[in-house]
């Protein structure tokens, strides 16, 4: 599975985790979340693994040490995951790197 493969994958279950959520009067909150992430694991899917998104998301260690593991943001990107409300593909995968290491600070 290639990188972008790996992303989109993750994101998709989040996006998943976030439809079988039930909340009373989330006011639609988790299905706009879960469209949001569904809408990144498309776009994630159609980079190529050399995009600079795609390096970025490795130089932040989101793919292990070596580059070569399935994509794991940690608890740190997981959460910026959780809480996204949406805008457009690139600003989450952008704002990922940022989160991830100012939690290692």
């Amino acid at each position: 599975m290639s990188r972008s493969e790996s992303l989109a994958a993750y994101l998709r279950t989040q996006a998943r985790r976030r439809l079988d959520r039930v909340e009373a009067r989330d006011e639609g909150r988790n299905a706009r979340t879960a469209l949001a992430l569904l809408d990144t694991a498309a776009y994630a899917a159609s980079l190529p693994d050399d995009d600079p998104l795609i390096l970025m998301l490795d130089q932040a260690g989101c793919f292990g040490p070596l580059g070569c593991e399935g994509f794991d943001p940690g608890e740190a990107g997981n959460r910026l995951v959780r809480h996204w409300q949406g805008g457009e593909p690139h600003e989450l995968l952008l704002a990922l790197p940022s989160a991830i290491s100012g939690a290692g600070q």
